[in-house]
């Protein structure tokens, strides 16, 4: 895997500044923490990157769960 300086960010800071690696995942597509000067996590945005197989219904279920809550009010509006 090829790792970005850019998308370094050091255990310590991480867990100093979480909101810093979220930003750095976002515009980057992941954030590499190292521990000890080693990668050791990745933190990806699963719906910009998806690493995860997921099965058609798998896939189905996420996009509604976020539909869902996106439109939650209107959902619920529509229900009364």
């Amino acid at each position: 895997m090829k790792i970005d300086t850019n998308e370094i960010i050091s255990i310590s800071a991480a867990n100093q500044n979480f909101s810093n690696v979220i930003k750095i995942a976002d515009k980057r597509g992941k954030a590499v923490i190292f521990k000890n000067n080693k990668p050791k996590y990745i933190l990806m945005n699963i719906e910009e990157t998806p690493i995860i197989e997921m099965t058609d219904d798998e896939k189905i279920d996420f996009v509604a769960a976020r539909i869902l809550k996106e439109h939650k009010a209107a959902f619920q509006e529509l229900a009364k």
